[in-house]
């Protein structure tokens, strides 16, 4: 069966693209086509030695910077470019940029793994307010209403979805009027051994707007408890010049962290803060839980779908300060067991993840 993976760009390495390393492992005789990919990212490193093709826009100076996000409306031309026709199977994996619906795919079986329909079309928190500047606000409403109805006439044409959570599968249902299938990304960190615990709350976001991050660095001030911050900016907004100048040198910024770094900071940590007012999935507060961690998470989204409330974290059902430091009282007060918090995490292994797929595509394609 000849199969080819698509996604929708390399640059950052977050949980989509953690979905597209174990699919690739899955089938690594697939080329991965995509966008366009930032050479030197972490994204574009973690996939070297993989038979990557970069649609036309790769070409374009400054496109993998800066000029996709304002140029997305050239989402179809870039789909549209690649021919899949000679694939048994195609593996799509979609977030914003509208990567499904392939028109030369011939008799190929599209199946899309969706993150999520793009947030920015459909009035859901991301990582730039763009609508607060006039100019941009009217410039995305024009564009949006074009890629609303190519969205939705491309999800029309993939013959089998995917949803990375319950949270996505009811905005499949919504926006496209399809069903799915919900499989849930794969959760896989190394192991650590002489942990620590420490006095420290972790985050771990790019540091761009919609994630919470604010809140969790005002919180710090206000009840004045160490937290770290795992992330680097992205974006153009000017997010981490705001969290510095509001973290008063009470926060520690670590930048971007190898996976053994990570897994230790986890680990360590007094509790891990999930934030985002509504988050597709979340995987990075599995992560945490992998490595024995309790979680502190907004009561919404698909954190919901992953964290206990009493016996693997504590939720804040409130998007304020006040709210979330009320959360982590009533978590420092339960009796949260390592072994429960890994225990829920390999609910998600990568391992269950193959497992599922291989499933549902042996179902799908015969």
């Amino acid at each position: 069966m000849k199969v080819a993976l698509v996604h929708d760009y390399l640059n950052e390495f977050g949980g989509a693209e953690r979905v597209l390393l174990a699919l690739s492992e899955m089938y690594p005789q697939a080329p991965i086509y995509t966008g366009f990919y930032k050479r030197g990212s972490e994204g574009h490193a973690r996939f070297q030695g993989k038979d990557i093709r970069a649609s036309w826009v790769q070409k374009i100076p400054g496109f993998a910077g800066k000029l996709h996000s304002p140029l997305r409306f050239l989402a179809p031309l870039i789909w549209n470019s690649f021919d899949l026709s000679g694939y048994d199977l195609i593996i799509s994996s979609a977030g914003w940029y509208v990567t499904k619906g392939f028109k030369k795919k011939g008799k190929a079986v599209e199946i899309c793994y969706c993150h999520t329909p793009p947030r920015w079309l459909y009035g859901y928190p991301t990582s730039i307010e763009w609508q607060k500047y006039w100019l941009v606000r009217i410039y995305g409403q024009m564009v949006g209403h074009f890629m609303r109805k190519y969205d939705y006439q491309a999800a029309q044409r993939v013959d089998w979805f995917v949803a990375n959570s319950k949270n996505t599968g009811k905005r499949i249902k919504k926006f496209y009027r399809r069903d799915s299938k919900v499989i849930y990304p794969p959760v896989e960190l190394p192991r650590v051994k002489n942990i620590k615990k420490q006095n420290y709350y972790l985050v771990a976001s790019r540091i761009v707007g919609g994630k919470g991050l604010e809140l969790a660095v005002k919180a710090a001030v206000k009840f004045n408890f160490e937290l770290k911050v795992v992330g680097k900016a992205a974006g153009y907004g000017k997010e981490m010049e705001r969290l510095q100048k509001a973290a008063k040198g009470k926060v520690e910024f670590i930048g971007i962290v190898d996976d053994d770094q990570l897994a230790r900071l986890y680990a360590e940590a007094k509790g891990f803060l999930a934030l985002a007012s509504d988050e597709d999935f979340g995987i990075t507060p599995v992560e945490a839980m992998l490595m024995g961690t309790g979680v502190v998470a907004f009561k919404g989204g698909g954190y919901v779908e992953s964290v206990i409330e009493g016996k693997t974290g504590a939720w804040f059902d409130k998007q304020t300060v006040e709210s979330l430091g009320g959360g982590i009282r009533r978590f420092e007060k339960m009796k949260i067991k390592n072994d429960d918090c890994v225990k829920q995490a390999k609910k998600f292994s990568k391992e269950r993840f193959k497992k599922e797929i291989k499933e549902f595509v042996e179902e799908k394609v015969r």
